[in-house]
């Protein structure tokens, strides 16, 4: 099987393992517990905090760590929202964020707060100026993603972070699909939370993390909570986390050249599409966008269709929306970027990681040639 769907989830890396079997091994106490083998396990939980600090160039202590990116967005924006709910019920988020935040702020409509969701251009971009306009006496909090998971547009996160804060605003990016695939020094970042996976660097699943700057407030979202300082409840993973900083530690030192051998298979992979005697439609391809991150539509093909037959001729795609009962959802990034429902639904993702080879995207591509040019011949 050649997998292409790094963006959904990584294969662990035998590093991460190899850790997780050791703490799991040596480090099984309860890190809250008092005796020995909890005080080791917290020690090495705090080793763990620490090492992700260093590695965000970020405070320490304003680091939980969580189950995960869906947990992280909710916990962060949730503490950070009812902490701050006495200077307004106003939020702002984008169109195109990930499922667990629209469907959060839905759920901040149902309970009296206003939320205005941006809008993005053709390639996924928000607008500064439409952001600065939205923003009212009683907005709180704003929440945009920092790298697009279908297409990988990348927001500009510090001008957006810099005008927010000229306004007294709060900022939370979820940086999931950035995390040790772009540069992230908080310390020079006008953001306030983030929130980062394992899964998505090489890591177990089940771990990830929020970092809110100590500076500033927020309120636990269950009260007398006391692990994680009391941000989250329930025994903390702590071989999941030491498998997490390890695998995420490697993957930053190793980062300038994943990233640039990612824009040659980016550059091979499209070419090779484009020479495909088919129509080929590559989706923002002229503004920054992860490189990992291919979007593609074939018109006239739906993009469910391609990731079936992908998976039966021994390659692992994505769509980039929920498939259901064989009920295929137009993509809602595809939607906001202006696209019709019909386009929406023939869109497909390809995703590289750091074991995709030359070899693997040229066999992609004679698969993808061979799977289309049958579907039109059967037309």
């Amino acid at each position: 099987m050649i997998y292409m769907d790094h963006a959904a989830t990584t294969p662990p890396r035998e590093e991460a393992l190899q850790m997780y079997m050791e703490a799991s091994k040596h480090f099984f106490g309860n890190s809250s517990s008092l005796h020995d083998a909890g005080s080791q396990a917290n020690r090495l939980l705090e080793n763990c905090r620490n090492q992700l600090g260093q590695l965000l160039l970020a405070d320490k202590d304003g680091i939980y760590f969580t189950s995960g990116g869906s947990e992280s967005n909710i916990l962060a924006l949730q503490s950070l929202i009812e902490a701050n709910a006495h200077k307004g019920n106003h939020l702002i988020t984008s169109s195109i964020e990930h499922s667990s935040i629209l469907h959060f702020f839905a759920r901040m409509e149902a309970f009296g707060y206003e939320v205005t969701y941006l809008p993005v251009d053709s390639h996924g971009l928000i607008d500064l100026e439409e952001l600065k306009a939205s923003i009212r006496e009683e907005t709180i909090l704003a929440s945009i993603q920092h790298g697009n998971g279908e297409i990988g547009t990348i927001q500009p996160i510090n001008e957006i972070g810099n005008l927010l804060h000229s306004k007294g605003i709060l900022f939370h990016s979820d940086c999931v699909q950035t995390f040790c695939k772009l540069p992230l020094t908080l310390a020079d970042l006008p953001i306030d939370s983030i929130s980062v996976s394992s899964h998505k660097v090489y890591g177990p699943k089940g771990v990830g993390a929020v970092y809110i700057n100590p500076t500033v407030p927020y309120k636990a979202l269950l009260p007398n909570t006391t692990h994680e300082k009391g941000f989250r409840p329930g025994t903390v993973n702590v071989p999941g986390i030491a498998a997490f900083v390890t695998a995420a530690e490697l993957l930053q030192d190793e980062m300038p050249v994943n990233q640039e051998r990612y824009k040659q298979l980016r550059s091979k992979f499209i070419e090779l599409l484009s020479n495909m005697p088919v129509d080929v439609e590559i989706e923002s391809s002229a503004v920054e966008q992860l490189p990992h991150i291919v979007g593609v539509r074939f018109p006239g093909v739906q993009g469910q269709y391609v990731m079936l037959e992908c998976n039966r001729r021994g390659l692992a795609v994505s769509t980039g929306s929920a498939c259901s009962s064989g009920q295929q959802d137009p993509s809602r990034t595809m939607q906001a970027i202006g696209r019709t429902d019909d386009q929406a639904i023939e869109f497909i993702r390809f995703s590289f990681g750091r074991e995709t080879t030359d070899a693997e995207i040229t066999e992609a591509a004679k698969i993808l040639n061979a799977l289309l040019a049958d579907f039109f011949i059967t037309q």
